[in-house]
């Protein structure tokens, strides 16, 4: 039930995208199960999703577990003359690790995710079957935590050759700047009170220094009239 749910809400994201990106052409989303990566026919092109977020059911156990390493393969074509293209698309399985059977279980995704990922999709269309400048692509959902170590036993895509559940450098890297940046901006609770306490006691000081001296000058004029 989850399957077709989850099949009709990528369909209609898709077309609905489509529509107002390319509303002259054609273009048709269709599942394969049986795609295979860098297995491309004449004309065809591929774009690789490696880190998308999604659930999976056990339909044996009835284990749940969220996962950020979901990976999403499609293959595009463009016909010019005809102005219709077309987008098979396959979701790499997971394996449940609590009742090790050997049944693999799709993924279920918020609608918020396909958007992102058909927003992707898009960008790929455009760079690679339209030769334009197709934009950022979308944040991918790596960078969210996720409910631990990608196992690659239990993983489709990891048993068909496909490295995907290590970071990218420039991953990394914007990590390291994020933080970096994020440590420097914000002064540790010490450093904070440090500078509230002698604040205080300068501000005392002058304060005191300000009252000693319209002290020392109203005794002055006082003895000058004596």
């Amino acid at each position: 039930m989850s399957t077709s749910l989850t099949t009709c809400e990528w369909k209609k994201v898709f077309y609905e995208k489509m529509e107002v990106a390319k509303p002259a052409d054609s273009w048709e989303l269709i599942m394969d199960p049986n795609l295979k990566p860098n297995e491309l026919a004449p004309g065809w092109k591929q774009y690789l999703e490696q880190h998308a977020s999604g659930r999976f059911h056990c339909s044996w156990c009835w284990h749940t577990w969220q996962s950020a390493h979901v990976v999403i393969l499609f293959h595009m074509y463009l016909d010019r003359e005809q102005r219709a293209g077309s987008v098979r698309m396959r979701v790499f399985k997971q394996l449940c690790h609590e009742c090790g059977t050997a049944r693999l279980d799709e993924s279920s995704m918020l609608e918020e995710n396909i958007e992102s990922l058909v927003d992707n999709l898009i960008t790929s269309l455009r760079e690679q079957c339209y030769d334009e400048d197709g934009g950022q692509y979308r944040i991918h959902v790596a960078s969210r935590p996720d409910t631990g170590p990608h196992r690659s036993e239990f993983c489709e895509a990891c048993q068909e050759g496909i490295v995907h559940w290590k970071p990218s450098e420039k991953l990394l890297e914007e990590e390291a700047t994020t933080y970096a940046f994020s440590g420097a901006s914000k002064p540790s609770a010490q450093e904070g009170s440090g500078y509230n306490f002698f604040s205080l006691r300068w501000c005392l000081f002058g304060a005191s220094l300000c009252l000693l001296i319209v002290y020392l000058q109203f005794s002055f004029r006082g003895s000058a009239f004596l």
